[in-house]
């Protein structure tokens, strides 16, 4: 397999060559996910990193999230991740997807950004949805109160990955009370995709509206959890793209795995790479 995998990065640098390869998903998960050769290449990173943290920490398995839904093409996309994620890293990979089930709530006022988004928006066939889940658990209602319920009853293994695209600015903060759990109901660092902060256009995103906005109070109310981009992560990617600046974590840095050393012992000697 590592020559194959060779031999595929070699071809990723021919026009056409990401391409090809994504028509053709061959080599290892790894090098897959490396190079983005994926439907959704932002939900395979997360879903990797996740399962990969959760295995060096020593966790039994781990939980993956979609809040919002919508027609459910994505949470079929992650539940389809979770799936391959889980045989290659011998790790159980617990899908969850939230939304309302009616579409969007309405606006509460400008940081929802209603001059893009508004009522009843992303709406959901929910019967023809449940009907292509298998495994995967889809929680509807309200939000906050579904957030809290299932923190509360229903979590089976530590939160490592959330696709955040709920678009308002008060949802999204709903969203972030999955952040105040017990420990135990999360990985030290949570990987965290957010969907809204780089489209419409028209949007004209800043860190006072929409999803940058919820991201900009939650880090002002807390001062030991903090949302933050992975820093300078498109380049250490060998194909940037636009999805590397939509990548945060949630750090906790209270928890008590935070400070726990993950470094393979292999690399402990290695030299850093020389940024080009």
């Amino acid at each position: 397999m590592q020559i194959l995998d060779r031999v595929l990065t070699l071809l990723i640098r021919m026009p056409g060559g990401q391409s090809l390869w994504q028509k053709v998903p061959l080599g290892s998960v790894s090098t897959r996910v490396r190079y983005g050769i994926w439907n959704r290449p932002h939900y395979a990173y997360g879903v990797y990193a996740a399962a990969t943290l959760a295995k060096q920490l020593g966790k039994p398995g781990v939980t993956v999230i979609e809040f919002g839904v919508a027609g459910g093409s994505g949470l079929i996309a992650l539940q389809e991740l979770a799936k391959t994620m889980s045989a290659e890293l011998d790790l159980p990979i617990w899908v969850v997807g939230f939304d309302t089930g009616q579409g969007m709530p309405d606006p509460i006022d400008f940081r929802d950004l209603p001059h893009v988004w508004n009522t009843g928006f992303y709406s959901m066939d929910v019967d023809r949805l449940r009907a292509q889940l298998s495994g995967t658990q889809l929680l509807l209602g309200d939000v906050g109160d579904t957030v809290s319920e299932f923190l509360s009853n229903s979590i089976r293994f530590p939160i490592g990955f959330i696709a955040f695209d709920l678009d308002y600015y008060s949802s999204t903060t709903k969203a972030f009370r999955v952040f105040e759990g017990l420990p135990e109901t999360r990985l030290p660092r949570v990987y965290c995709y957010f969907d809204d902060i780089t489209w419409p256009e028209r949007a004209c995103h800043n860190e006072y509206t929409g999803e940058l906005g919820a991201i900009r109070d939650f880090n002002a109310r807390s001062y030991e959890k903090k949302i933050c981009p992975i820093h300078l992560f498109r380049n250490t990617r060998p194909q940037p793209e636009t999805w590397n600046d939509q990548f945060y974590v949630l750090h906790d840095f209270s928890h008590p795995s935070y400070c726990t050393n993950i470094t393979p012992s292999g690399d402990r000697f290695r030299q850093k790479p020389v940024m080009s």
